[in-house]
């Protein structure tokens, strides 16, 4: 034992450090693992996740490849983080040095005081970057839904960037039906979202009697629960069910399943998702208050325009009335031919003008335009929240006019995906958005392209996403 104190101690000090320095959940566990191999000598090592909730981790491991082996002599020594059992190292095998000693151990037990910190810290840091991402994330969907246009762009904004920040399968908005129940209006998801929309929550359902009363709804496993009633529910595992609720009004429901088998989600999730469904039906009452004000307003001018018709109309026909009038006086004839011939025209120019009017005021509002240039702009100033700086845009060739509306949609999915890709990096310094048409294809075939650069980074490397698509 006087031999080798000091090597032990000094990679006891590494292996601390080590831990310690780390604020990544998988990159902590793993250094546990790697330096509890190295201080003992094991051929062996793993740390078993047996905390609830924490089912994505299971089991790390280092040294020699494939599970511990049950039948050689085992260390096992637990971790704790704080007062709950977070999982459990397990050491195995040591060619040509012996059974573990009780050294063995003590160094060991000390690595995993330092673990549960070490953990600790990185739960806190997880759930510190969750909630920022969450805050970031219903104020970049405020932001977009006072200044999109569209009850329905609306409800396609928050479903899909709340699928985005749960990671979930899909991201569904439900509207109460005039039976009772609930409809599937708008679902945003990556996989094929055949049959989605329309699927119905039938009345009386115990879920739906919890929404429709204002409570969240969390499920383990949509598709073996028996109060899920909509024949989409085989798709999905763990699921939350958000009532969409302002001001007393019950707006809708935001659901996010997970696929089957997924990770359930964990109480931070669930309490973050809750207020962003909050926030999210705030906005949605606003963003309606405001084209109810537009509407109205437009309402007011075609009032205006009415007045004013009335008023030329009434004049107009007072006048030719005037004119008709003076016929009677007239000897003549030739000097009668002319005047009925103006009143005529008079007549068919007031006519024509009611028309015009009155086919002008039956057209809707018009809308703003909202070319690709422009969503793509709106996409990257909502993801300035996310950045601490809007992404800048360069756009090359006619995208406007020559990109149609199928494919726009489908680029800005892609768009909005690859930035919220890059907000999940940490260190992230610039962002940039090229829309390039006519672009040449693989294939040969002309099309539009996309590409998104984020510089910095994990370790100062930048990343770039491409997508393209024919035209």
């Amino acid at each position: 034992m006087t031999a080798h104190p000091a090597p032990r101690l000094a990679r006891l000090l590494e292996a601390l450090l080590g831990v310690g320095t780390a604020l990544d959940l998988p990159t902590v566990l793993q250094h546990i693992v790697d330096g509890a191999a190295d201080l003992t000598g094991a051929r062996h090592a793993s740390l078993v996740v047996t905390a609830p909730g924490e089912t994505r981790l299971a089991e790390f491991r280092a040294a020699g490849p494939g599970p511990v082996p049950e039948t050689a002599p085992v260390l096992r020594v637990p971790v704790h983080v704080r007062d709950e059992e977070f999982g459990e190292l397990r050491l195995a095998g040591r060619p040509g040095a012996g059974p573990f000693t009780v050294e063995d151990e003590q160094l060991l037990r000390v690595l995993a005081v330092q673990a549960g910190v070490s953990i600790g810290n990185a739960r806190l840091y997880e759930t510190a970057r969750q909630r920022e991402r969450w805050i970031e994330g219903a104020a970049a969907v405020t932001t977009a839904l006072l200044t999109e246009e569209g009850a329905d762009d609306a409800l396609t904004t928050v479903a899909e960037r709340a699928r985005l920040l749960a990671d979930a399968s899909a991201g569904v908005i439900l509207h109460p039906t005039a039976e009772g129940g609930m409809a599937i209006v708008t679902a945003s998801t990556p996989e094929d979202p055949d049959g989605m929309v329309g699927a119905t929550i039938a009345p009386g359902s115990p879920v739906l009697e919890q929404l429709l009363g204002g409570e969240p709804v969390f499920i383990d496993d949509s598709a073996t629960d028996p109060r899920m009633t909509t024949h989409v529910r085989h798709r999905f595992g763990p699921s939350m069910m958000l009532p969409l609720r302002a001001s007393g009004r019950l707006i809708g429901t935001l659901a996010l399943p997970r696929r089957r088998g997924g990770r359930p989600y964990t109480e931070v999730e669930r309490l973050l998702a809750t207020q962003f469904a909050s926030q999210a039906a705030l906005a949605l009452v606003l963003a309606d208050a405001r084209r109810g004000r537009e509407r109205l307003a437009v309402f007011e001018d075609r009032d205006r325009i009415a007045r004013d018709l009335h008023d030329l109309v009434v004049q107009r026909l007072f006048a030719t009335g005037l004119m008709l009038e003076s016929t009677q006086r007239r000897p003549d004839a030739g000097d009668v031919h002319d005047i009925l011939g103006r009143a005529v025209d008079e007549l068919r120019s007031t006519v024509q003008e009611v028309r015009t009017t009155i086919f002008a005021l039956q057209q809707p509002p018009a809308e703003p335009p909202a070319g690709l240039r422009v969503r793509v702009l709106r996409e990257t100033a909502s993801a300035a929240a996310r950045f601490g700086t809007t992404p800048s845009a360069h756009f090359r060739g006619p995208v406007d006019t020559s990109v149609p509306d199928r494919v726009a949609d489908r680029l800005l999915t892609a768009l909005r995906d690859a930035l919220a890709a890059a907000s999940g990096r940490p260190g992230v310094s610039r962002v940039e958005v090229t829309v390039e048409t006519p672009a040449a294809l693989p294939e040969g075939r002309a099309g539009v392209r996309l590409r998104v650069t984020a510089d910095g980074g994990d370790e100062g490397r930048g990343t770039t996403v491409s997508w393209w698509a024919p035209l």
